[in-house]
């Protein structure tokens, strides 16, 4: 048996690799795997019998309900123009200043990511309203593009972002303790970015010139009203969202159900919300919701005839002799989810390996809160991944026809390698996280009882462990 678990691994990257749908991969590798494991008396068929089960705990679990309510939150507002106001004014507002409206791409991206959470619409907004604008008035294209698509990943690790929901949901930990968690790292990645742009205007001061005079076509006391009343809804409905979590008067659901309320409120406030805006943010909704269940259903799949072949002893035992103990595994396993990045998008790393790697961080005696915001920094590189990330991709398809692909693949690396660092400084300081409970990284390995280990979020019935 030995041997299955490891095949049965790779035939799930060769089937990956090929190009066919995550969901229905996972799901046909598994019970294609199961088949041989029964044929040759490796595996027990009746293990199957928890699948119904596993099943009706997918359909019924209550984290999940979160990803639509977010997300419809985020396309209501992004589609009544809230993104396209919150650009506009702040751009008014940082361009009397070198790389101004690099700062107001940031700025503008941190604000988009805690109220849409979503990245395609936060990189497809600034790249239609910003990106021309920046081209015009003499902005280096690398700087520019790289700029809009890492401050639209923001949109999935500043809180309430879809992936934070996802890993709290696969290692089994409260949602409202991962966005706690993820709002310090967060806030060093959009000032690792701001840092950044300002050392390139130092450097090259030609790469990100102030706005022209003639451009700044709002002042004074109309500058800042305009910038007030773009700010202030989104905030608003976002530190009420939040905050209910934080304070426990809602659980993530409930919040999400009073944000998608209160983005349908601004967007009625705004006489921008009709039926035709409803209907295409549902139609969305679904399809994303539809995508995530299928995957998570197929994994289940999966997860099931890995760990009845004893694929999760395989990985344990895989990762618990490595060399440098605590921190020789979360090297590892860093570099292994950034090498994945670049083929599988942050759904699929989550419902794939998170259930593998869960268990081994447990054992090993790591904080799965602060493990969490680790993996979610680290796979928000999945966007920014040249010549595969969605960020790119997305950012591509609004930008001008005769900009090569190749300058926003380049602009891109510099961010990678940011986010990458501030990967190092949440292992480094794993207070960035406000984690109390992590343990000191060391070469021990921490023994955790049988009855206490994680089997990803629906388990086996004790008489299968």
């Amino acid at each position: 048996m030995i041997w299955l678990a490891p095949a049965m691994f790779g035939g799930l990257v060769i089937i990956l690799l090929m190009g066919y749908p995550a969901a229905f991969s996972l799901a046909a590798n598994g019970l294609l795997f199961a088949f041989i494991g029964v044929k040759l008396g490796l595996f027990d068929w009746g293990l199957m019998q928890a699948l119904p089960n596993r099943m009706l705990g997918i359909v019924g679990n209550q984290t999940l309900l979160a990803i639509p309510f977010f997300t419809f939150m985020g396309l209501i507002l992004e589609r009544s123009g809230m993104a396209e106001d919150l650009l506009l004014s702040i751009g008014q507002l940082f361009g009397s200043v070198r790389g101004g409206l690099a700062y107001a791409v940031i700025f503008v991206g941190v604000l988009l990511a805690a109220t849409t959470g979503v990245v395609a619409a936060s990189v497809i907004a600034m790249g239609l309203i910003s990106l021309p604008v920046m081209l015009r008035y003499g902005y280096d294209a690398r700087l520019a593009t790289g700029v809009i698509a890492a401050s639209g990943t923001l949109a999935q690790i500043i809180p309430p972002g879809l992936v934070l929901i996802v890993l709290a949901d696969q290692l089994g930990v409260p949602v409202g303790d991962m966005f706690r968690a993820a709002i310090l790292p967060s806030v060093v990645l959009a000032l690792s970015y701001v840092a950044f742009v300002f050392v390139v205007t130092l450097v090259k001061p030609d790469a990100a010139p102030a706005l022209p005079e003639s451009e700044r076509i709002l002042r004074g006391w109309t500058l800042w009203r305009s910038a007030l009343l773009s700010i202030l809804p989104p905030l608003a409905l976002i530190s009420l969202v939040l905050g209910s979590i934080f304070m426990g008067w809602a659980t993530p659901s409930e919040g999400g159900a009073m944000g998608a309320s209160g983005a349908m409120l601004l967007a009625g406030a705004k006489r921008r919300l009709s039926l035709d805006l409803l209907r295409q943010a549902m139609d969305r909704t679904l399809r994303l919701l539809s995508f995530v269940m299928f995957i998570l259903i197929g994994s289940t799949v999966f997860s099931l005839v890995f760990r009845g072949v004893n694929g999760d002893l395989w990985v344990e035992h895989l990762l618990t002799n490595l060399p440098g103990g605590t921190l020789g595994f979360l090297l590892v396993v860093n570099v292994f989810v950034f090498f994945l990045a670049f083929f599988l998008d942050f759904f699929e790393i989550a419902f794939i390996a998170i259930p593998l790697l869960a268990p081994v961080a447990q054992k090993l005696g790591i904080d799965l809160v602060w493990f969490g915001v680790l993996l979610a920094v680290n796979m928000q590189t999945s966007f920014m991944h040249p010549p595969f990330g969605f960020a790119l991709f997305y950012l591509r398809s609004v930008a001008p026809k005769n900009l090569p692909s190749s300058k926003i693949y380049y602009g891109a690396l510099p961010f990678v390698l940011i986010q990458l660092a501030v990967v190092g400084l949440v292992i480094a300081f794993p207070g960035l996280t406000g984690s109390a409970s992590q343990k000191k990284l060391s070469s021990g390995v921490i023994e955790v009882p049988m009855d206490q280990q994680g089997y990803g979020d629906y388990y086996l019935p004790k008489e299968w462990r």
